[in-house]
């Protein structure tokens, strides 16, 4: 694709890295068949090399974008399927991550979109304040039909989006007991999932010492800046990033930064990008096929429905580890079908965009439940919320029915009755 930026415009780095990434799309349209929006909607703006026009145009003219090209920028989830399909190699995310950066600079919304655009970075990234948040939501539930005649979806969204109270774990240890460990890491703490899944940290932090590793949770650690580069507040991101670069570094030397959250671990994979540091970072599921996975004890009867993360699949291209695993373990994997379509979690992209987010939800539900599964496997707390209350089946973290099949605890989501 041709572009017309200035000598100045190209001084920025950004906007000479959006350059090279925009030159690279040929409109080929194989993007068009794997982009959610599109499939849902048809409108070529909608279509990754729609916006990449839109994108194109909009950082040629500079100064504040067309409401319509705010509208199409804001549809899209951010699930990088069309970077799996590209055979031109665009780099989607650099040009999906500066033109939000460059909406939220140039682009004055409607005030309750910027006041829940301020909220939910401010409670969404702070465990406490989530969980307080959860509390007050659970007691809330009966005002979801009001907020919705009252045309509040968003509120609507994050009171559907609340999950029941999370089980009480027990810590797990994190050194290997006996011997000499094999390696040592860090266990990325997050922010959502403590609040939401805290069951997910325990049974990785018990997989990995079962293979061998110390497992280190860093003082001063902070939010990834995941939710805060979605939101096109790139400055806050990259804080964000240099403050875990810095718990991290205090941690000591470690073989990796292990992360249980998919959508994180694309973020850390990015920080080469975002503040020139790149870390050795690795999704558990990723993690553990790279290091083996500890003998199966038992081999639980289960027939499992793996659900995809985005983040996981188009993010940090993790495709074949993970139902490999849960085979490897003894359990029946069933794929999905339409397995590269995005759930419609997306970060915040559900509270934001309820609409479309509540039919590619409905729509992956679907092909979820025609497997006929007994449980449900999802590498992402933001999948497993948004997906559970449609489900026939109970859904839990992948390394859940890993620690389980090598010797811990059964998952409190399939104890359960249903």
């Amino acid at each position: 694709m041709r572009t017309d930026f200035t000598p100045e415009q190209l001084a920025d780095p950004e906007t000479a890295a959006s350059q090279a990434a925009i030159r690279k799309c040929v409109h080929c349209g194989f993007c068009t068949a794997t982009c959610p929006t599109y499939v849902l909607l048809g409108d070529e703006r909608d279509s990754p090399r729609g916006r990449i026009e839109l994108i194109r145009e909009m950082l040629e003219a500079g100064g504040p974008p067309a409401p319509s090209t705010v509208t199409h920028v804001d549809r899209c989830l951010s699930c990088l399927a069309c970077t799996t399909t590209c055979p031109s190699g665009v780099d989607y995310a650099q040009l999906i991550d500066h033109a939000r950066a460059h909406i939220e600079a140039h682009h004055v919304r409607p005030w309750p979109e910027r006041l829940l655009r301020m909220l939910l970075p401010a409670v969404l990234t702070r465990p406490r304040r989530l969980s307080a948040a959860l509390a007050l939501g659970r007691l809330a539930r009966p005002l979801q039909p009001l907020l919705l005649r009252l045309r509040l979806a968003p509120l609507a969204a994050l009171l559907r989006l609340v999950p029941p109270p999370a089980p009480r774990v027990q810590a797990a240890p994190a050194r290997v007991p006996g011997g000499k460990p094999r390696g040592r890491v860090v266990l990325l703490q997050g922010c959502v999932e403590p609040a939401m899944a805290p069951q997910v940290r325990s049974a990785a932090i018990r997989l990995m010492t079962r293979a061998g590793y110390e497992v280190i949770l860093a003082e001063g650690e902070g939010c990834c800046g995941a939710l805060s580069e979605h939101l096109g507040r790139a400055d806050e991101a990259r804080a964000m990033a240099r403050t875990n670069l810095a718990a991290w570094a205090r941690a000591g030397k470690v073989d990796a930064i292990v992360t249980t959250a998919a959508g994180c671990g694309t973020m850390l994979k990015a920080y080469g990008r975002l503040v020139g540091e790149a870390v050795p970072a690795r999704d558990i599921l990723e993690f553990i096929a790279e290091v083996g996975l500890p003998a199966p004890v038992r081999t639980p009867p289960l027939a499992v429905a793996y659900h995809a993360a985005c983040s996981l699949q188009h993010g940090q291209q993790i495709k074949a580890a993970p139902p490999r695993l849960l085979a490897e373990a003894g359990f029946d994997v069933r794929l999905v079908a339409e397995g590269h379509l995005c759930c419609g979690s997306a970060g915040v992209y559900n509270i934001l965009q309820p609409e479309l987010a509540t039919r590619l939800r409905d729509r992956k539900a679907a092909n979820i439940n025609a497997t006929g599964a007994a449980v449900v496997a999802a590498g992402n707390v933001g999948c497993m919320a948004q997906l559970a209350p449609v489900l026939d089946a109970p859904v839990v973290h992948p390394v859940e029915l890993l620690d389980w099949a090598t010797g811990g605890p059964k998952p409190a989501a399939l104890q359960r009755p249903r």
